[in-house]
């Protein structure tokens, strides 16, 4: 019987008098088109997109009874053999039931179709206020409102600092344990660098994030080991101006004009072989050009002292005497057991103190107060 309940329930649904309150459309808060008035009788936007008014079944069709609706897809040319046969059923279960339970199942519908017009009906708030305030934004996540307030139960702000640095401290703690021993599987034994490999590159890496100075790309050489004659390696420190350390004796140029650190590495090599290439043309050899070396400067250490401050080697000698005289003294005084042991004399000082009850910190309370004089 429940079966045959929930379809009438269906039937009723789809024959029922009173057309449901369709809601409102909503406008956008924030729209660059204006609105536009609907002509009468224009229906359209009450038909799914992608959809004719003629595919519906029954479109605008009423229905005044279960029955009539059954019938009509009995009769219905482009409905199944299934969808007949079970409204074939369902016609047949809706003419056993008493005339009594039809007209009651008629009333509830009513009922029913009563009580969802208000609830179906959009309702609109009044704002009291200019931006109004009291409405409740659907796209808020938190209210804001209270959450600066201090309640007892909860700390300060400044003890949730210092609790979420201790918890950045523990968390790095534990990749230095469980983590970072790992990476010792990945490590390479050291290979000095071949003959032919006389450029030394450096990159710069940011462990994974984005950073402007990782695509800077630093070469270093000496012109020494370059297949060139003495006048050729010269001539190419000359070339190479402020980039050349006299101390070393090696070059050093960067790029970071590019984005990539493979296209400045690139460009760097491209850079030395025309560098090479012009310091093996014999047309010019730069003789009648000094090597300028102004532009370098030796650093100098940061702490520097006199001449008149360093030892001289018998002060040295006497400072080695004393301290070998009073090693001997000590070792004298050790052997007679004479020797004083600091750990040992505190050790047995407390030892000797006799035990003292620990005090206990009671709070002070409030004096008495003073009786008036009486005359």
């Amino acid at each position: 019987m429940a079966s045959t309940a929930n379809s009438l329930r269906l039937c009723l649904r789809t024959s029922r008098q009173t057309s449901s309150a369709v809601s409102p459309l909503l406008r956008r808060a924030l729209s660059t088109t204006t609105a536009r008035c609907g002509m009468p009788g224009n229906t359209s936007y009450l038909t799914p997109t992608g959809v004719t008014k003629s595919e519906i079944p029954f479109y605008n069709q009423t229905f005044q009874d279960p029955s009539e609706y059954l019938q009509t897809v009995l009769k219905d040319a482009s409905a199944s053999p299934r969808d007949k046969q079970r409204a074939q059923q369902m016609l047949k279960a809706w003419e056993e039931i008493p005339i009594d339970q039809k007209r009651e199942l008629q009333q509830l519908t009513k009922d029913a179709q009563n009580e969802m017009v208000p609830l179906r009906r959009h309702m609109r708030t009044r704002p009291t206020q200019f931006w109004s305030a009291h409405e409740q934004d659907p796209d808020l996540i938190t209210d804001e409102i209270g959450e600066d307030d201090f309640e007892e139960d909860d700390i300060m702000a400044g003890a949730h600092g210092k609790l979420e640095e201790h918890r950045e401290y523990r968390e790095y703690a534990r990749i230095a344990v469980w983590e970072m021993p790992l990476l010792a599987n990945f490590a390479k034994k050291f290979e000095p660098p071949a003959e032919g490999e006389v450029l030394r590159f450096r990159y710069t890496s940011y462990m994974g994030e984005f950073h402007p100075a990782d695509r800077k790309v630093v070469v270093e050489f000496c012109p020494r080991d370059l297949d060139l004659t003495e006048a050729q390696q010269l001539k190419l420190c000359k070339l190479a101006g402020s980039r050349y350390n006299p101390e070393k004796e090696t070059i050093k140029m960067s790029c970071e004009r590019f984005e990539h650190q493979a296209q400045n590495k690139r460009y760097l090599g491209d850079l030395i072989a025309k560098m090479i290439t012009t310091a093996k043309d014999p047309t010019d050899t730069f003789e009648d050009i000094p090597l300028d070396t102004r532009h370098y400067k030796k650093k100098k250490n940061q702490i520097s002292f006199p001449k008149e401050w360093y030892m001289t080697p018998e002060r040295k000698a006497e400072l080695e005497a004393q301290r070998k005289r009073s090693l001997m003294i000590d070792t004298q005084k050790r052997a007679r057991h004479e020797l004083v042991d600091g750990v040992q004399m505190i050790e047995a000082g407390i030892a000797e103190m006799e035990p003292v009850e620990e005090l206990v910190a009671v709070k002070r309370g409030k004096a008495p107060a003073a009786r008036p004089l009486r005359r």
